[in-house]
């Protein structure tokens, strides 16, 4: 449709169906085309941002935005500046700048009991901790909605029904006694 109708700006989702996700249709768009890319998804992780900016996104939302701040970012990336929701900026700084909330070097990356990414291990170890989704996504500069997603992944992949069991899963595996995902206390 991009080919046929030569759009200005496009709003790109990150999760479609099949073959093609919103970062390869951002990489073949932006590739090909004139058209700004501002990606407006659920997902603010670093496994969706850093992809889908690398592809050529001018702009990320998280769907938390409101009306006035996607009119904004379409704005915005006509004029051929870049918009990124606050939540991408922060995410970017920290891995500019290797603090808090940025990507964690992929040495460090472990095998996670359940199939848990190192970003679920995190939120799952925050819940233990008794951390409500706010403040979770505050420690990890993650917005509501990103937590909450990471939280339903972790309750399906435990097998978990609320934040009770998830927690006592997170001490049955050790996660809830790992600091920066490292090792038990001795």
């Amino acid at each position: 449709m991009a080919a046929a109708l030569s759009p200005d700006v496009i709003l790109m989702d990150l999760r479609m169906p099949d073959p093609d996700d919103g970062v390869e249709a951002t990489r073949v768009i932006t590739a090909s085309q004139s058209a700004a890319v501002v990606v407006l998804t659920t997902y603010a992780d670093d496994a969706s941002v850093f992809p889908a900016l690398k592809a050529g996104a001018s702009g990320y939302l998280t769907k938390d935005a409101s009306a006035e701040q996607i009119e904004e970012a379409i704005r915005a990336t006509y004029r051929g500046q870049t918009w990124l929701d606050s939540v991408v900026q922060q995410r970017l700084v920290a891995a500019v700048a290797g603090g808090p909330g940025a990507p964690p070097d992929e040495p460090a990356r472990q095998q996670m009991p359940a199939g848990l990414t190192v970003r679920e291990a995190e939120v799952l170890r925050l819940v233990a901790e008794g951390l409500s989704n706010a403040e979770i996504g505050e420690r990890l500069v993650l917005s509501a909605a990103t937590v909450k997603t990471h939280i339903n992944r972790i309750f399906a992949k435990t097998g978990a029904r609320d934040r009770a069991q998830a927690v006592r899963y997170a001490y049955q595996t050790g996660l809830a006694y790992q600091t920066g995902l490292a090792d038990k206390p001795q």
